[in-house]
């Protein structure tokens, strides 16, 4: 089971919870949000997965910031079809092999700017709460790595509030998904539950963020590790 904590946003908090190596780790690129990321990401250990996430963005500037910040992964949280998802994934496998093509001319002059990962991983959220038509999930299911469910509510993530769980026992698909939405110190039981179903088959990764907040934002640094010891390290077992 992988670890994503999501909605960093201060240098030293980053660094804190990078420390914990997590598997990934949320930038928002969104205005609206009270967690939007402006600034300089501090050095983070190759094996923690920069995570850009993005609510209708423009395809250009979604890229240009792929670039910017080297982001390995881009969660799409808004509205995002299946044509803008295609168009994403194309238009990111070009950049990559283009700047991969670019840095191989330039090793001679001892360039700087390492490739972090040949692929840039697409993650499509969808809000879930008493019911979920899963079939409007098999359009994507070609064009995106993983799906992330997270709870459907009033902000576009960062709720809170848990959805019902017992939905995701009629995932008929082999997608792996991320589950997000409200989950805390205060759901490991439910968590194991469910991790002992048939439904979570295809989980592989939890995604934490407003219940381990001090305010918007900044985690709680000795509350993440003890949930990555209760949940992950012993679903890693």
């Amino acid at each position: 089971m992988k670890l994503k904590v999501c909605g960093m946003k201060h240098g030293e908090n980053i660094q804190e919870v990078a420390a914990l190596q997590p598997d990934y780790m949320g930038f928002i690129f969104y205005e609206q949000s009270k967690r939007n990321f402006e600034g300089i990401i501090p050095e983070l250990p190759k094996s923690i997965k920069k995570t850009g996430v993005f609510v209708n963005e423009y395809p250009e500037i979604l890229i240009s910031l792929v670039e910017e910040y080297q982001l390995d992964a881009v969660q799409l949280h808004g509205d995002e079809s299946v044509a803008y998802v295609t168009d994403l994934q194309l238009q990111l496998a070009e950049r990559r092999a283009l700047f991969i093509e670019e840095n191989k001319h330039q090793k001679k002059k001892k360039n700087k700017h390492k490739i972090s990962n040949e692929k840039v991983e697409i993650i499509k959220v969808f809000g879930v709460k008493d019911t979920f038509d899963f079939e409007v999930l098999t359009p994507y299911l070609d064009v995106v790595d993983s799906f992330l469910f997270d709870t459907k509510g009033k902000e576009r993530g960062g709720n809170g509030v848990q959805f019902d769980w017992s939905v995701l026992q009629q995932y008929p698909f082999e997608k792996p998904f991320f589950l997000s939405g409200g989950i805390g110190l205060d759901s490991v039981d439910a968590l194991q539950t469910f991790l002992g179903k048939p439904g979570s088959k295809y989980c592989f990764a939890l995604d934490v963020n407003s219940k381990f907040e001090t305010v918007p934002g900044v985690k709680k640094v000795e509350e993440i590790k003890k949930f990555k010891n209760k949940v992950i390290a012993k679903e890693a077992k």
